[in-house]
């Protein structure tokens, strides 16, 4: 594999390149070039890359960057007035949807556009003031191309008085500016006169046209006979000829002007129109029928059959009817018209089922039988129902009340609602939905609160079954608890259930239940799952799946269900290869194959332009992703979110844990007085929090084998999530021996090293690593010591906040949140404190969480948990090891 220069949108809008692994690397000496200019900042290297980088060979993300900085170039060859101003909203909009996947994707707006065209023009008068060149003189430095622009018009207009001739043509130059401010043209035979004394200015003038020339034959025979300086009469061939030779002489630098009647310098085009599901089918799911109906119009209006067989009759490419010109490429307009009659066919004899209907309206020609190819001679539209279908997916808001009753035990924040109701409405709909909230937005509370809603409508409805990774099953039984606990929920799982029990497990162990909660693993030793007709098939974590040769991706799409349901916090939107396993999972069928997904996707990277639209317009109504980010999701948003991270422990963890056990309670029994019990007792629990790290920080072997670690893969899971959001994570520990594995941990999740701090590092050093993360977006976390890092200083860089062990102390811990959760944070934070379920660590936490009388019982001093001074039976029960809960992931 080599490497290549990748374009990356940070989460604040800055554009930079990051060299990554990929199967077609830039060229040598274009990726010398890109490097070159993006070290001066994005704006330089936009400027550049619209400048100088014309025609080369460039992935897609570089290509749509490309794209947008060429833009401004040709504004410029106006002027810098006219470059001064961005494009249109509309325009903007349609570039952000047209925009392929790319790392930040999901950052970019139109308001980022806006400032990038900014840095661009703020690039270009400090390059001009350094270059001490005018602006023609600069762009042409750059690419000749661009001094050729704006220059000599090429003009055609409509001669009703000739029948023979009904077009006029003339070129004409921009001559000076009018007293108006207009531009005044002449004749281009008189720039012959004008320019008789400057033979350089005229040269520079009638380049462009030479230019053109050289690529058009009908342009090169008018100018090699001089009728190029003269007013020419045209037939409608003539005409037809010069509008499609429109894109190589604006390419040349040519001014094009049409007839004043023709809408966009177009003339009207006949199109072949149709309209899918006008009516509301008489079943629901991606099988259900939807009716199709075709016509031919023009401007809107239907033609008659006599019409449209005269058209196709048409070899001028020019024809008049209804008193207007009309384009026609009969090729083309016969081609759409038999695929949308193929489609009418297959309508009336087979059916549309909504898959294939949403692909039609898409534009999204996956595999399809017969899909219409030429976008200009025809389209499919959505009909009334189906419309308004399609706007309650794509707009939660729409999507109707779901109706939780006092059966949630929470108040749900306004998106949260607005996300229950577009599941409710896709489920209803019996369509798959892929929730892929940011982390930290409730996507598990929006389940279980969907699972109510279900329950309420149709009580008898059956179990839902949800597939989560091992270690976040504590996490769901005790939401679920927390926030549903009228839901009945079985947990099928070794930690949760005994052996026997869980293999004498049957599809009529579930008749009782609402939700059914498994791993991934145990999925695939169960045939029960596969042989139970759930309501909701429900993935957690779905990036999972992402693999789809995988056994567990293979077993997960074999379940069946009323509807299917991904929850992922990870952004499918730039990698496609798992968003069409996660859509071949919640919807099968509408992204096609996966060989015909990726010739449609070639087919999308290899348009001129390239756009992803189609993809997105097909996907958007199924997929709902609310970023912290969004200025209107984090107004409703709490200021802090606090999460347990339960962890497993390892088979070498969970010996050396029992053995300290059994160690404590040998030795408790001989403990003398209450000062040696006391001793003994913290040393012990020190030691313990020390496996529960990891085995090698109390075997002092230096090997810190991540494999070896229930809470180093838990933080590696985290860590991908927060590397794939370009965010930043703290990480607070109170140990300084194991800051330098976690740092070596981290930095090869995040592919880059971060920082650290602890009591050894200078204290003149501390302010400088600080504004370091605070201001080097390529930083990605820091990990930090309780004691050194945990007060007085501001990260509010950093939206994560990881508690790797326990102090068991919540004003400390607080204290460290409070790095990034103080005045200056615009995100949400969210706190993920670690536990090792089955330990001291997961009853602790329950303690302080759960049972808060209880802890104000046994707090000392600064609300410090006093362990030492509690009696030997109270103290071994909860340092005692529950090995089924605490190893026990598959």
């Amino acid at each position: 594999m080599s490497l290549s220069l990748i374009p990356v949108l940070t989460p604040h809008g800055a554009l930079r390149l990051e060299a990554r692994e990929d199967e077609a690397p830039l060229d040598d000496a274009i990726a010398a070039r890109l490097a070159a200019y993006f070290s001066r900042g994005d704006g330089h290297g936009l400027l550049h890359l619209g400048l100088a980088e014309a025609g080369a060979d460039l992935p897609p993300g570089l290509a749509f960057w490309r794209g947008f900085a060429m833009r401004f170039v040709r504004l410029l060859c106006l002027s810098l007035e006219a470059a001064s101003e961005p494009p249109s909203a509309g325009v903007l909009s349609e570039l952000v949807d047209a925009a392929p996947p790319m790392a930040g994707g999901e950052y970019l707006t139109a308001h980022i556009l806006v400032a990038a065209w900014g840095r661009m023009a703020e690039a270009l008068r400090l390059e001009l003031a350094e270059s001490r060149n005018s602006l023609r003189d600069f762009m042409a430095g750059a690419d000749r191309r661009w001094r050729l622009v704006g220059r000599v018009h090429l003009n055609l207009a409509e001669n009703r008085r000739d029948p023979d001739f009904p077009f006029a043509f003339m070129a004409t130059y921009a001559a000076s500016l009018g007293e108006q401010g207009g531009l005044r043209h002449a004749p281009l035979a008189q720039a012959l006169r004008d320019h008789a004394d400057d033979k350089r200015k005229l040269l520079e003038l009638l380049e462009p046209v030479s230019h053109a020339a050289e690529r058009l034959d009908w342009l090169k025979e008018i100018v090699d006979a001089g009728e190029i300086f003269h007013p020419l009469r045209w037939t409608p061939k003539d005409a037809m000829r010069f509008l499609e030779s429109v894109e190589t002489m604006e390419a040349s630098g040519l001014i094009v002007r049409m007839p004043a009647s023709w809408r966009m310098n177009r003339p009207s085009r006949p199109e072949v129109e149709a309209t899918i599901g006008s009516n509301e089918p008489s079943r629901v799911g991606v099988e259900q029928m939807l009716d199709f109906d075709m016509r031919v119009t023009l401007d809107g209006e239907p033609l008659t059959q006599e019409e449209i067989e005269s058209l196709l009759e048409s070899t001028a490419g020019l024809a008049l009817l209804r008193g207007k010109w009309v384009e026609i490429d009969r090729e083309r307009l016969k081609a759409t018209l038999e695929r949308f009659e193929a489609v009418e066919r297959l309508a009336d004899k087979e059916g549309l089922n909504f898959a294939q209907a949403m692909r039609l309206v898409a534009g999204a020609d996956i595999g399809a039988k017969a899909a219409p190819a030429d976008a200009k001679w025809g389209h499919i539209d959505a009909g009334p129902w189906l419309a308004e279908t399609l706007r309650a997916c794509r707009d939660p808001q729409a999507a109707g009340e779901a109706d939780l009753g006092a059966a949630l035990k929470a108040d749900l924040r306004p998106y949260q609602k607005a996300g229950v109701q577009w599941l409710a409405l896709l489920t209803r709909l019996e369509l798959g939905a892929c929730l892929a909230d940011d982390m930290g937005l409730g996507k598990t509370i929006q389940l279980l609160a969907l699972l109510l809603t279900a329950k309420s409508r149709a009580p008898e409805g059956g179990a839902s079954l949800l597939v989560a990774p091992a270690s976040l099953l504590a996490n769901w039984a005790s939401e679920a608890e927390r926030f549903a606990p009228s839901l009945r929920v079985v947990v099928c799982h070794p930690a949760f259930m005994a052996g026997a029990e869980l293999k004498a497990v049957t599809p009529d162990s579930f008749s009782a239940a609402d939700l059914v909660v498994t791993s991934y693993a145990t999925l695939l030793r169960l045939s029960a799952f596969a042989e139970t007709r759930w309501r909701f098939v429900v993935l957690d974590e779905a990036q999972a799946i992402k693999n789809p040769n995988a056994k567990q991706t293979r077993a997960v799409k074999s379940l069946r269900g009323q509807a299917r349901i991904a929850l992922t916090g990870t952004p499918i939107e730039n990698n496609l290869r798992d968003l069409w396993s996660i859509f071949d999972f919640i919807n099968p069928g509408l992204l096609g194959t996966s060989k015909a997904f990726a010739d449609f996707v070639k087919r999308l990277a290899a348009a001129e332009p390239p756009s992803y639209a189609p993809l997105k317009r097909l996907a958007a109504p199924y997929i709902l992703r609310r970023l912290k980010t969004d200025k209107s999701v984090i107004a409703d948003l709490p200021d802090k979110t606090e999460v347990p991270a339960f962890c497993a422990l390892s088979k070498k963890q969970a010996a050396l844990y029992e053995v300290a056990v059994d160690e404590l309670e040998q030795r408790l029994k001989q403990a003398d007085d209450d000062i040696a019990r006391r001793g003994l007792v913290l040393a012990m629990l020190m030691r313990l929090k020390q496996i529960c790290n990891h085995p090698s920080q109390w075997l002092s072997d230096g090997a810190y084998e991540p494999a070896q670690s229930g809470k180093f893969a838990r933080l590696a899971e985290i860590a991908e999530t927060v590397a794939s959001r370009q965010e930043k994570l703290l990480v607070f520990t109170q140990f300084k021996e194991i800051i330098a594995p976690l740092e070596r941990l981290l930095a090869s999740v995040f592919g880059r090293s971060g920082l650290v701090l602890h009591g050894d590092t200078p204290v003149a050093k501390r302010k400088d690593l600080v504004k370091k993360f605070q201001e080097d977006e390529t930083i990605p976390f820091f990990v930090l010591s309780l004691k050194a890092g945990g007060s007085g200083l501001t990260l509010t860089a950093a939206s994560h906040v990881a508690h790797f062990d326990r102090w068991w102390n919540p004003s400390v811990e607080n204290q460290a949140t409070d790095r990034a959760f103080r005045i200056g944070q615009k995100r949400n934070v969210l706190v993920h404190k670690f536990v090792c379920r089955g330990t001291i660590e997961e009853r602790i936490d329950q303690l302080i969480e759960s049972k808060r009388q209880l802890a104000q019982d046994v707090l000392g001093g600064g609300q410090e948990i006093d362990l030492a001074g509690m009696n030997d039976r109270d103290l071994m029960a909860l340092v005692r090891l529950d090995l089924d809960a605490a190893m026990k992931e598959a």
